[in-house]
């Protein structure tokens, strides 16, 4: 019996000794790279993991060139939180993605980007504190040395007119015309949410609104991914539109004409091909489109 727990003592402190040596291990380097590409709660989350992650938080200039600001940070991020965390960056802040950020102002972006004369990429959708006049003076203020934005994302920004978008495709065209550029890259209404801070240049476009040729509003303006309808003489004239004036499928981006028109179990259009091959749902015999597959009810 005396033998078996000094056999049992001894392991438990074989067992401490080897927690303690584990949490002393160091973390990865690949950790420390990683920190570049995460969003602000994320890096405001490793921060907590490890002292050595913390000290790279908060005095390594890094994890701060690129600023993200997602969900849930996004509808407590301030004006003042804003320029304190952008500061970190040291005037050398690159990427300023502010995902609907409802409380942040014109004159907070404009603090900003005075004070990081380098970002190249400007992300601000549905950030509603901002007016139309508040993006054309930071998008100038960013332009006025050799350094231009590779990409501006306003969707959301409310009073946008032609004006402001004559304004900032002024600003930001370089060697080739804005609308040569737009043209080059079309946009497909099923692929609005995939494109990332991150997605390679060559794959965006450098201004994601333009002048619908339907309604002449500034909003998203979508291309048609349809066979048919691209190998028509003009496909431009009667396919590309905003998506009140051409109703578009949710899972295949087409164009859909009113007697095609289908409407899935969770409300959203759909073209009559996609809807056949869609698994449907027993109760209303209906399909669920890509984005709400997670509604589908079987049983």
């Amino acid at each position: 019996m005396e033998e078996s727990s000094k056999a049992f003592s001894s392991l438990s402190i074989t067992v401490e000794k080897g927690q303690a040596q584990t949490e002393q291990e160091p973390p990865h380097e690949a950790l420390f790279l990683v920190l570049t590409y995460l969003p602000v709660y994320q890096v405001l989350a490793m921060s907590q993991v490890c002292k050595a992650l913390r000290d790279a938080v908060n005095n390594d200039v890094l994890p701060w060139l690129n600023v993200i600001v997602e969900r849930p940070l996004s509808s407590r991020l301030s004006d003042e939180i804003l320029v304190k965390i952008t500061s970190k960056a040291n005037g050398r802040l690159k990427t300023l993605a502010l995902m609907n950020c409802t409380h942040i102002t014109d004159k907070g972006l404009q603090r900003v980007v005075e004070q990081n004369p380098l970002i190249n990429k400007l992300h601000i959708p549905a950030c509603t504190g901002i007016t139309a006049e508040g993006v054309t003076r930071a998008v100038q203020t960013l332009c006025q040395r050799s350094n231009c934005l590779s990409t501006l994302r306003i969707n959301g920004i409310y009073n946008l007119q032609k004006e402001h978008l004559d304004m900032l495709a002024m600003n930001l065209r370089k060697n080739v015309p804005l609308e040569e550029q737009q043209m080059q890259k079309p946009n497909y209404y099923h692929k609005r949410g995939s494109f990332t801070v991150f997605s390679r240049e060559e794959n965006q476009r450098i201004i994601d609104l333009e002048t619908c040729p339907k309604c002449f509003e500034v909003t998203m303006v979508y291309d048609c991914p349809k066979v048919e309808c691209m190998k028509r003489e003009k496909p431009q004239v009667q396919c590309r539109g905003c998506k009140f004036c051409i109703p578009r499928c949710e899972n295949c981006g087409g164009c859909v004409g009113s007697e095609e028109e289908e409407e899935a179990a969770c409300a959203d259009i759909l073209c009559l091909e996609c809807w056949l091959q869609l698994p449907k749902c027993n109760f209303c015999n209906k399909p669920y489109c890509k984005q709400h597959e997670n509604w589908w009810c079987s049983s």
